[in-house]
């Protein structure tokens, strides 16, 4: 408890800055559960549950955190993560938990786990983690700023660093794609170690 009192004190100190939100919300305002019993119908080629109809109900259910959490329609800006760890099967029933992990001043970055239960067994399964940004827009589709994050416990604080490692990747990757010289010898050459034939005229 005093670790949420403390934080909270601490952002309200920075609520002059006007990049920051004067108001905040705890994750828990922003949870969202649904659960489906998968079909032969949203099956792949090999029988198991398509992934696209997995990343589907994902994107639903970002949509609906987040939405949940900021008051305002949102949009997917980009989805940072799908990991598919195990296959769903036909009759095993699906339940997505989606809360937000971090918030900037007008997007969220909303994780997603993904468990498929075998309801003659009982036995659950972890299928899938997945982070979606999504952004909040106002009814002329700008981006408007959400409430500040209310961390309550120290697994939320650990979610909350791991979205800004994230972020902080991102950038790097972005950063470094910008200062790559794709053209040189020495890029090309250092290709060579991958699975790959370079046939460039």
């Amino acid at each position: 408890m005093f670790l949420c009192v403390r934080k909270k004190t601490q952002l309200k100190k920075h609520s002059k800055n006007k990049n920051m939100s004067t108001d905040f919300k705890p994750v828990s305002s922003s949870k969202v559960s649904i659960s489906e019993l998968m079909l032969p119908s949203h099956t792949n080629f090999s029988g198991k549950i398509h992934g696209g109809y997995i990343l589907q109900l994902l994107d639903q259910i970002a949509f609906a955190s987040a939405s949940k959490f900021s008051g305002n329609y949102c949009v997917t800006a980009s989805v940072d993560t799908v990991n598919f760890l195990k296959p769903i099967e036909v009759g095993e029933l699906v339940t997505m938990k989606a809360s937000v992990n971090y918030v900037g001043r007008s997007s969220m970055i909303v994780g997603i786990r993904v468990e498929a239960e075998n309801i003659q067994t009982g036995v659950i399964k972890h299928c899938n983690s997945s982070y979606f940004t999504m952004v909040a827009k106002d009814k002329e589709g700008k981006s408007v700023q959400v409430p500040g994050l209310i961390l309550s416990n120290l697994e939320e604080v650990r979610r909350f660093r791991k979205a800004i490692k994230h972020i902080e990747v991102r950038k790097e990757v972005d950063e470094h794609e910008k200062l790559a010289n794709i053209n040189s010898i020495e890029d090309l050459a250092s290709l060579e170690k991958y699975n790959v034939l370079l046939e460039i005229s």
